[in-house]
């Protein structure tokens, strides 16, 4: 089985935040560090959002923060909502799916996948905090959206050169 790429950065996210504490995260800032779309992590966000995973606050000042503690948010129920109801396949339309048993042993199995996700916590996967929140530190300082130098540099691995400054990093849980 294979988790679609909403629910992997939903993931993300969720990761993220909850190595943040109770600190407002930026959006951009989560998905330059990631490497994602910006306007794609805004539609994920907001689907969290509604759901109760986390809770945006708009604004200069504005940012994302988990909803509740992350030892309350179970995976099970994040993989569900991001999962959504649908099936491992889709029988629409196929000869065989009035008299085919497959369907039915995906469903049952699906529900195996996720019941062990229930029995694990956020904080169970972003219990390391601290060393989480120094990945999220080795992202270079972003520059304008769609960078894509930047991009690059970032997914090659470099590190940073010796005429940068260490102040131009940014925090990924801004304390001010």
């Amino acid at each position: 089985m294979k988790l679609s790429r909403h629910s992997d950065y939903a993931l993300r996210v969720m990761i993220q935040l909850a190595s943040c504490g109770d600190e407002l995260i930026p959006i951009r800032r989560i998905a330059q560090s990631y490497d994602i779309s910006h306007n794609h992590l805004m539609k994920i966000v907001q689907g969290l959002g509604h759901a109760g995973f986390v809770e945006t606050l708009r604004g200069r000042h504005g940012g994302l923060r988990l909803a509740r503690p992350a030892r309350e948010i179970s995976l099970g129920a994040l993989i569900r909502h991001t999962e959504g109801a649908g099936g491992l396949v889709d029988c629409t339309g196929c000869l065989i799916a009035p008299a085919c048993g497959l369907p039915a042993v995906l469903a049952e199995a699906m529900e195996a996948f996720v019941k062990v996700l229930d029995g694990y916590r956020l904080s169970d996967i972003a219990g390391r905090g601290g060393v989480l929140r120094g990945l999220f530190d080795t992202v270079p300082a972003a520059g304008p959206p769609g960078d894509a130098s930047r991009a690059a540099r970032h997914r090659a691995g470099r590190a940073m050169t010796a005429t940068a400054q260490p102040d131009a990093r940014r925090d990924p849980c801004p304390t001010d």
